[in-house]
């Protein structure tokens, strides 16, 4: 059995309650791979793990940056090895969870950031316009437009013929590929359950708890499950368009992540046993020992 455990697939699958019960046969500690979960407050809209549902397995990188605080792929990458030596060095094995692929691919792989040299400033464009020349060059670019400190030093970059990174597919670590899946209706039903479950758990009241960071916190403008609500702040939406809109970009944002997963990670999937979930933890665990 290798030394890491990456389990991905998308949102609602099943992913964390296998890392938790993989975590306790095979003496693991668990590293968050959900580029929202690492934000303080979030809770219900990204279905953060529960302190009841670790039943008692170690997590790392929930919780650890301010709502207003930024975080970006390269902090990752950078904490995520600091807590794979830390946990390897106590004898234990490493299972990294979570749906955002470019975070799993950038702790991993040799991944590496270029810093580039700014010299335009762009004082005619607007942030939009920025953002509207930075999807000519990179149509899933990652920043959002009122960040234009980024938005200025991106565009310099790539109008330099500069790289963003180098996005190498050699593998720094012993790992195993785990994919969680399932039949494409019934993760729907799965989103949508769980979108309704989490407005019965008060997501509405944690979102009203946090309004006052709209404006100025760009995970809460970012994240699904709290970017739909500011329309309803702004008496645009009802709460019923939130919740389908929430609905509707989760959708949207399994598709990308499968489409993220099965082009960047070379991954073993298994399809979630949701009758028998003992089954797709037994299914796993065969697989990962004999590698």
């Amino acid at each position: 059995m290798k030394n890491i455990i990456v389990i991905a697939g998308p949102t609602a699958v099943g992913k964390t309650k296998l890392s938790v019960l993989l975590a306790k046969k095979i003496n693991a500690e668990i590293i968050n791979a959900d580029a929202m979960q690492v934000y303080q407050n979030l809770d219900i809209g990204t279905a953060k793990i529960t302190e009841k549902e670790k039943e008692g397995v170690p997590h790392h990188l929930f919780d650890i940056v301010d709502l207003e605080g930024n975080y970006s792929v390269y902090d990752y990458q950078k904490d995520c090895r600091e807590k794979i030596k830390e946990i390897l060095n106590k004898g234990k094995k490493v299972i990294i969870v979570g749906g955002t692929g470019l975070y799993i691919k950038a702790a991993l792989y040799r991944y590496e950031f270029i810093e580039g040299t700014t010299t335009k400033q762009y004082e005619e464009l607007s942030n939009q316009e920025i953002l509207n020349r930075l999807q000519n060059y990179y149509d899933d670019i990652d920043v959002h437009i009122n960040n234009r400190k980024r938005l200025v030093r991106l565009l310099n970059k790539c109008e330099n013929g500069e790289e963003l990174t180098t996005k190498g597919d050699e593998l720094l670590y012993d790992a195993t590929f785990i994919g969680l899946t399932t039949e494409r209706t019934i993760l729907y039903q799965k989103i949508n359950d769980r979108v309704d479950t989490m407005f019965d758990e008060g997501l509405l009241q944690e979102v009203n708890d946090l309004k006052k960071y709209y404006l100025t916190s760009r995970a809460f403008q970012t994240a699904i499950g709290y970017k739909e609500f500011i329309p309803y702040f702004e008496h645009r939406d009802t709460l019923e368009e939130v919740k389908e809109n929430i609905r509707k970009n989760c959708r949207h944002y399994a598709k990308r992540q499968y489409t993220f997963l099965n082009h960047q990670l070379d991954i073993k999937w298994f399809f979630t046993n949701y009758e028998d979930f003992n089954y797709t933890v037994e299914e796993v665990y065969d697989y990962i020992r004999k590698q």
